[in-house]
C-alpha cells in the first residue's frame, strides 16, 4: 500500500501489528468510526480558524495585520510537530490528531482573513471547491470509476514527492539570498499552470487516503488507527485547501 501522504506511510497499519487483530472486533479500525473522527476534527479546525479570522479581521481593519502572526506562527509551527508526533507515534493519535487539528485552523484562519482581505469572496470559493472536490472523488472512487491501482499509487507519490523538492529547494534558495522559483508565487501563465499541476496532484491524493484507510478497516487495524486515518486525511485537506487558494489569488492577480 502507497500513499502519497506522508502521514500514511506504506507499513503504517504492519507497524501497527494489525495482522494480530480479527477483522470486525470491538477493539479493531471500522470505516463509520475514522468518518466520525474526521468530521470531528474538521469541527475542531473550523473553531480554531475562526477564533484567528476574528483576531486577523479585526486587526487588518486597525491597519495592524501583523497583531495576528504570532497565532499563525504558534499554529504553523506547533501544527507540525505534532504532526511529527502523530506520525512517529502513532498510539498518541487519539489526543494529538485533535491539538493538531486546533493549531492547524489557527494557521488556516489567520492566512484565510489575509486571502479574503486582498480578494473578497475568495475564501468561500475556496472552502466550496475543496469539500467539492472530496466529495466528487470519494463518489468516484466508491463507484469504482476512479482505482488505486499499483501505477496509479507510484505516479500519485512521485510526482509529490517532486512538488516537496521543488518547494524546499525554493525555501533552501530565499534563506540564502537567492530570488527562487519565481513560478510558484507569480501569478504569470507558467504560474497559474504550476498551481493547477499541484492542486490536481494533491487532490490525487485523497484517491490514496481512501484506499489506505479502507485497506486499515480490511486489516483489521487497532481502534485508535481511526484517529491516524483521520489524521492523515485532514493533512491532505489542508494542503488541498492552501494550494486552492494559491490557485485562485493567482487567477485574482
Amino acid at each position: 500500500m502507497r500513499s502519497g501522504n506522508p502521514a500514511l506511510k506504506a507499513d503504517t497499519f504492519l507497524d501497527a501489528g494489525s495482522g494480530n487483530l480479527v477483522r470486525g472486533g470491538a477493539g479493531t479500525m471500522t470505516l463509520n468510526g475514522t468518518v466520525n473522527k474526521t468530521a470531528l476534527l474538521l469541527v475542531l479546525t473550523l473553531v480554531g480558524a475562526l477564533f484567528t479570522w476574528s483576531r486577523s479581521a479585526a486587526g487588518i481593519a486597525a491597519g495592524n495585520p501583523a497583531a495576528v502572526m504570532p497565532w499563525v506562527w504558534g499554529g504553523a509551527l506547533g501544527g507540525f510537530v505534532v504532526a511529527m508526533a502523530t506520525i512517529f507515534k502513532k498510539t498518541w493519535s487519539p489526543f494529538t490528531a485533535p491539538i493538531y487539528a486546533l493549531l492547524e485552523g489557527l494557521f488556516l484562519g489567520a492566512a484565510s482573513a489575509m486571502f479574503e482581505s486582498r480578494y473578497p469572496g475568495i475564501v468561500i470559493q475556496a472552502v466550496g471547491l475543496t469539500f467539492g472536490t472530496l466529495a466528487a472523488l470519494l463518489l468516484a472512487y466508491r463507484s469504482g470509476l476512479v482505482k488505486a491501482t499499483e501505477n496509479f499509487k507510484l505516479g500519485v507519490v512521485a510526482a509529490t514527492g517532486g512538488i516537496a523538492l521543488l518547494y524546499l529547494a525554493n525555501i533552501g534558495m530565499r534563506l540564502f539570498g537567492f530570488q527562487g522559483m519565481g513560478f510558484i508565487h507569480e501569478s504569470s501563465t507558467i504560474g497559474i499552470l504550476f498551481s493547477v499541476g499541484v492542486v490536481i496532484v494533491a487532490a490525487l491524493n485523497l484517491v490514496l487516503d481512501f484506499d489506505f484507510i479502507e485497506q486499515g478497516v480490511e486489516r483489521g487495524a487497532p481502534k485508535y488507527m481511526e484517529w491516524y486515518g483521520a489524521f492523515g486525511l485532514l493533512v491532505t485537506l489542508v494542503w488541498l485547501y492552501l494550494e486552492i487558494l494559491r490557485l485562485l489569488g493567482k487567477t485574482r492577480r
